[in-house]
């Protein structure tokens, strides 16, 4: 049985920062290897050159048309790179922001996602106060993040905040300050 760790949570957490943390500590704790898909990575080239050509900006990641056409593509791609390797019995860290798939509960249900059904899904959501994510959202500088922070008001409404008493399986880390026992308590939950 392979294992899917899902490391989500919105921009500026410090998800892909988690994620290069959690893999020594995981492969120390069970002994085994893990993949890591990160959203940005695996379609950062694609998704700017494709945006590029649809609205002239490849930094987009938030509008509208991003959101209606290649969003739920770049989020289907990974899963079926993720069951591959699963199906294989490779164990499998996804990062990305995952947010619809966490609020429809889509992420705790193998057949939903595609993967083998025997599958070890742990998802982790890394929070953060949305003053304190989009200072670091600025001071990344990234270019991904100018039609999120020029539009911030509408981003902020998509932000979503799972409530702990219904989504009870989620595994929360608050990254506001690294804590690295906190942190370590997180990834033994994982195992």
């Amino acid at each position: 049985m392979a294992r899917l760790v899902f490391i989500a949570g919105h921009a500026g957490t410090g998800k892909t920062t988690l994620a290069r943390r959690a893999i020594p500590l995981l492969h120390a704790r069970t002994g085994e290897s893990f993949c890591v898909l990160d959203k940005d990575t695996v379609y950062g080239a694609y998704s700017a050159k494709v945006m590029g050509l649809l609205t002239g900006d490849p930094g987009d990641r938030d509008s509208p048309t991003f959101l209606d056409n290649l969003r739920d593509e770049e989020y289907r791609g990974l899963l079926e790179v993720a069951a591959e390797n699963l199906g294989l019995g490779v164990n499998v860290v996804l990062v990305g922001p995952f947010s619809r798939e966490v609020r429809s509960k889509r992420v705790f249900d193998p057949l939903a996602l595609g993967v083998p059904a025997d599958t070890l899904i742990r998802v982790v959501w890394v929070t953060l106060d949305e003053a304190t994510a989009k200072a670091r959202i600025v001071a990344r500088g990234d270019p991904r993040d100018r039609y999120k922070l020029a539009h911030w008001d509408d981003y902020r409404q998509r932000r979503f905040e799972p409530d702990p008493a219904e989504f009870a399986q989620l595994l929360r880390f608050d990254n506001t300050v690294f804590d690295e026992a906190a942190f370590a308590r997180v990834v033994d939950a994982i195992c």
